[in-house]
């Protein structure tokens, strides 16, 4: 089948889609306020000025930290298609995510993309507009499709927080409700998340954690500047990788082995568990006798929550409650 004709099959399917959002059980979308051209949003959103005439009512989401984003401001009525999604929704978003259809298992491609004619795609990264993905910015822009990237997932210069915060994931929350003229919704979710921080009692700040992502060889952890350094330091752990100035990053086992920490974080993925990673550790003589394997002191957090976004504030919290029955202090 040739490009068109995929295009056309694509398009022919348009009206599938709609029904299928139709008859989600996901909740009505969050009161809009009336549109007004006076009201326009413009965000400088990682150096690309965007210009919102009217609240996007045709979205594609690419990563969880969109969808769940549009779904706790309750647009999920909004989403024509999700693409690249990090795991199963939490539970309580569940409900609202019901019927959303999946474009691809991956970044999805430009043709379709284009297929369910979005206003608006959402990517979680930067990376997920390029030639052999997405598509680039500047070009959906002149189809009259708008982009938006997650703001803490921002690489360039002036943009990428120097070291998140909450304020800067409100920040964000605040902007899509701008954006979508929902801001009483996003309002109560600022709260909401709030209301969770401060029901969060840090540990006493004296144990060590190590948040480890994939990687055998060479494990791939939580750095110094994102969400897996946010998450510790909200729940008083001190992150053993936090003087690397990145969200992500390499790290020897020669150096986690010389800081032995007392808590390692598990991210669990449907293709790399927790479970495997434990497995691995135990059976690895280099790992077999950290401290936090010998005395199975492990904490477990949702591949999906590992990216700053609406579940950073639960993923605390949890996170804290795990902490807590290890009686470390």
């Amino acid at each position: 089948m040739n490009v068109r004709s995929r295009l056309s099959f694509a398009a022919a399917l348009i009206p599938v889609l709609a029904l299928t959002a139709c008859a989600s059980s996901a909740p009505a979308a969050a009161p809009r306020a009336s549109s007004d051209p006076e009201a326009a949003v413009t965000v400088d959103n990682c150096g690309t000025k965007v210009t919102f005439d009217a609240a996007p009512t045709r979205v594609v989401t690419i990563k969880s930290t969109s969808t769940e984003m549009l779904l706790a401001l309750g647009l999920g009525d909004t989403i024509v298609g999700t693409a690249f999604q990090d795991g199963p929704l939490p539970t309580s978003l569940a409900d609202a995510g019901t019927g959303l259809v999946s474009l691809s298992d991956f970044v999805p491609s430009e043709e379709a993309v284009l297929g369910v004619e979005p206003d608006l795609v959402y990517g979680g990264w930067e990376s997920n507009f390029a030639a052999d993905g997405a598509g680039e910015r500047s070009e959906l822009e002149g189809l009259g499709i708008h982009t938006y990237v997650s703001p803490a997932a921002c690489k360039e210069k002036g943009y990428q927080p120097e070291k998140l915060s909450f304020e800067d994931i409100f920040d964000q929350i605040t902007e899509v409700g701008r954006i979508f003229q929902v801001p009483d919704a996003a309002a109560a979710e600022v709260a909401r998340e709030k209301k969770v921080l401060d029901g969060i009692t840090p540990a006493n700040g004296d144990h060590s954690a190590l948040w480890y992502s994939s990687g055998d060889d060479t494990p791939y952890v939580g750095a110094g500047i994102g969400n897996p350094e946010l998450i510790l330091d909200t729940v008083g752990l001190v992150n053993i990788a936090s003087d690397i100035n990145d969200t992500w990053s390499s790290l020897g086992w020669e150096s986690i082995v010389a800081d032995d920490p007392d808590v390692i974080v598990l991210v669990d993925a449907t293709w790399n568990t927790a479970q495997a990673k434990i497995d691995k550790l135990r059976e690895n003589p280099v790992t077999a006798n950290l401290s936090a394997v010998k005395n199975s002191r492990f904490l477990i957090v949702p591949f999906a929550a590992g990216e700053a976004g609406v579940r950073s504030a639960d993923a605390a919290a949890d996170l804290a409650s795990q902490l807590a029955d290890l009686k470390l202090d």
